[in-house]
């Protein structure tokens, strides 16, 4: 059984929009011209914390009982979801820690102190993050939330598929960029419901491929190593609860070079005028590299975040001389 269906998705608008404003989904003649299709951003970027996680963290944190809000919540992040817990706690009035690697984006971590959480960095990258917090501070207490095994996380990121929905009634496709897969998952269950022809196309950094081998073999896979500058889809495993949602929801998979993230984030800096992260840059990625499969469709790419960690902005502008 599904963990997740439409209707919890449903029932997560509400609770999502009495926090959070719809994001704009706006057609970009420039990136329509030099994609070769119809392209349209959906504006994850201009959340208040800049990525579109913080729709699954008011979501979750909002349905906890006032016993669950004592505890407090824990969580890993390499940023975004991290400031989607943080921003949630803060509106409800809950203590929360969250674990970043060493190293980490510098803006995402201060964005998180300054939505008063306690901030925590510890290990080489996500992974060995989501180990010692699992290991050494879930034991001492607190309600651990998952980036990804969590349905009500998962119920909340897919309300910006609803709106793509009531802007557009038919995509050809929706390209969404993946970390964990939380935002492909909640899109999925959406689309699938709403119009089983529009096709889900999730994005991965190649250097960081684990869940779209996952999702290719049906086995969980995982990697030595996340080698990708693009921090919010620098996993090395998979989820169990998306990767089983992924393989009903998705019907196809890229995957994109570091360089192709840059060369689409100084696009989208160019035509837009809006900042991309690594990860939110990934779906115009794709689309970039594969002009004959999207030629002259309509399509909706994910911009799920703007958080860039600004040393990295001299590459991207190179990227597009």
């Amino acid at each position: 059984m599904q963990p997740v269906c439409f209707d919890d998705v449903q029932n997560a608008m509400p609770a999502v929009h009495k926090v959070l404003k719809p994001t704009a989904l706006y057609e970009w003649p420039g990136l329509s011209k030099l994609a070769e299709c119809q392209v349209f951003l959906k504006h994850e970027n201009h959340q208040p914390v800049g990525a579109f996680k913080v729709r699954g963290g008011v979501n979750y944190v909002g349905s906890l009982n006032a016993e669950e809000r004592e505890r407090g919540i824990l969580g890993c992040s390499t940023g975004n979801h991290g400031q989607s817990l943080a921003f949630a706690c803060r509106q409800f009035g809950v203590k929360c820690t969250i674990v970043v690697p060493r190293g980490n984006n510098p803006d995402k971590n201060d964005a998180i102190r300054n939505l008063g959480a306690k901030l925590i960095e510890q290990g080489k990258d996500f992974d060995a993050a989501k180990e010692y917090l699992e290991t050494e501070l879930l034991p001492l207490g607190g309600l651990y939330v998952h980036s990804a095994n969590e349905p009500k996380l998962i119920a909340g990121v897919g309300s910006m598929a609803l709106e793509i929905f009531e802007q557009l009634a038919e995509p050809d496709f929706i390209v969404v960029p993946i970390g964990l897969g939380s935002g492909v998952c909640g899109t999925g269950i959406v689309a699938k419901h709403l119009r089983p022809e529009t096709q889900i196309i999730g994005v991965q950094a190649s250097g960081a491929d684990a869940v779209y081998q996952s999702w290719k073999s049906g086995v969980p896979q995982t990697i030595e190593a996340a080698n990708t500058w693009a921090e919010g889809i620098a996993t090395r495993s998979s989820a169990e609860m998306t990767l089983q949602i992924m393989r009903e929801v998705m019907d196809d998979a890229l995957l994109v070079s570091d360089q192709e993230l840059r060369n689409a984030c100084y696009h989208i800096l160019k035509q837009t005028h809006n900042l991309a992260e690594g990860a939110g840059a990934a779906s115009i990625a794709a689309l970039l590299q594969q002009r004959e499969k999207f030629a002259g469709k309509k399509v909706v790419c994910i911009l799920s975040g703007g958080n860039l960690d600004l040393k990295e902005l001299p590459a991207i502008l190179t990227a597009g001389k």
